[in-house]
């Protein structure tokens, strides 16, 4: 049975008992990674069940996860301080407690640091050197040690602690949930929700750093097992209401997500109108992320057009911004037509550097001024036909 956009909407606002404060367990029924042998990459395909939660969400919504934290990182803590994993520490304003170690775990927010966080802690322990990173003029310095450190970088540059555990965890955050773009359609696959998470590992200050929640789907996150889940609405972030209005994505890396979910939708409720996905990655051979797909939603007409933009596979790095400039007649025109263009993923780099191509091609194929494919570009988001999931 082919639901339409509409359906769904008026699924989604079926009452159902789960949410931020009350995420459903949703079973993993696929967790895979869709890079290539050698890739420097590790994309999770994660579809997970949502049968019996009642829960519905639209292409272009988000799903919050509630993360549990790395068990060897909450072991590390325990160990530096000396806690015991047993002793009951009160969480909350309620007086609900829990043992010290599933509170780390499950409860706190132990990866990243705050200017409150280190305030309090330097209320906790006569480390001068803390004492002075606190103070109002060195809040340059303060800023610069947050930055890629955590509770356990903090307690070993700036003890002793003559604390209790409870006294530490009381300046500490609840851990928030993480949202990710929802990856499939409903239409296309009832009771089941898919994701696109890339693993994040970096290094810094000497120690080897894990995304909470990608890290978790990454390395310990089973079939069959289950994952506390809720449906986040995007009203600001959606398909057209008719079916026959043409949309440009464009979705590097694990920004395909959303527009996975578009195409799927697309395809279900056989729409008219036409779809032209921009792609990017590092590698074709290994970072062509749903390449099989994607390939053949274009042999049967489903997505119309599909540019790629492989960054490290020629001596010149091509990112999505350089095709939309290579084909910025056709773009063009197709925004004249009134197609809705959407952008998702990296805010800091890929998002601006595509708000700049939109302008100039804008500024070129209307033969406007700078300040006049701004206001051109402003109309756009005026009528929500140029939408952004950035992050």
């Amino acid at each position: 049975m082919t639901h339409t956009l509409e359906e769904a909407k008026g699924n989604k606002r079926a009452s159902t008992s789960y949410s931020r404060m009350n995420p459903f367990q949703a079973k993993v029924l696929k967790n895979i990674n869709i890079n290539g042998n050698g890739s420097n990459k590790e994309t999770r395909h994660i579809e997970l069940s949502l049968e019996g939660s009642g829960l519905a969400y639209v292409p272009g919504d988000c799903l919050g996860i509630a993360p549990e934290n790395d068990p060897v990182l909450v072991a590390m803590l325990l160990d530096e301080m000396q806690w015991d994993p047993e002793e009951s520490v009160v969480i909350n304003k309620q007086g609900d407690t829990l043992p010290l170690r599933e509170a780390l775990a499950t409860y706190y927010e132990i990866t990243l640091l705050t200017k409150k966080i280190l305030q309090q802690a330097a209320k906790l322990t006569e480390n001068e050197e803390l004492q002075q990173l606190v103070e109002v003029e060195n809040v340059g310095k303060l800023k610069e040690y947050i930055d890629g450190r955590d509770l356990l970088d903090m307690l070993r540059d700036f003890g002793p602690w003559d604390v209790s555990a409870q006294e530490i965890v009381s300046i500490l955050r609840k851990i928030p949930p993480r949202l990710y773009s929802i990856a499939s359609s409903m239409a296309a696959h009832k009771d089941e929700v898919h994701l696109t998470i890339g693993a994040v590992r970096y290094n810094a200050h000497g120690r080897e750093r894990k995304g909470v929640c990608s890290v978790l789907c990454a390395e310990r996150l089973q079939e069959g097992d289950t994952l506390p889940v809720f449906v986040q609405p995007n009203k600001h972030f959606h398909l057209p209401e008719s079916q026959d209005t043409d949309i440009i994505m464009v979705g590097p890396g694990t920004g395909i997500a959303p527009f996975r979910s578009f195409i799927q939708e697309h395809s279900v409720s056989e729409a008219t109108g036409r779809s032209w996905l921009f792609f990017g990655d590092q590698h074709e051979a290994t970072d062509f992320l749903y390449q099989n797909e994607l390939e053949e939603y274009l042999k049967n007409g489903i997505l119309t057009k599909l540019d790629t933009a492989f960054s490290r596979d020629s001596d010149k790095k091509v990112y999505v911004q350089h095709k939309m400039l290579e084909n910025g007649k056709e773009l063009f025109d197709w925004l004249e037509k009134g197609a809705y263009f959407y952008v998702c993923g990296d805010k800091e780099h890929m998002a601006k550097d595509v708000h700049n191509a939109l302008l100039s091609i804008i500024e070129k194929e209307a033969s406007l001024t700078p300040e006049e494919a701004e206001t051109y570009l402003n109309n756009l988001q005026k009528q929500k036909r140029y939408q952004r999931d950035v992050y």
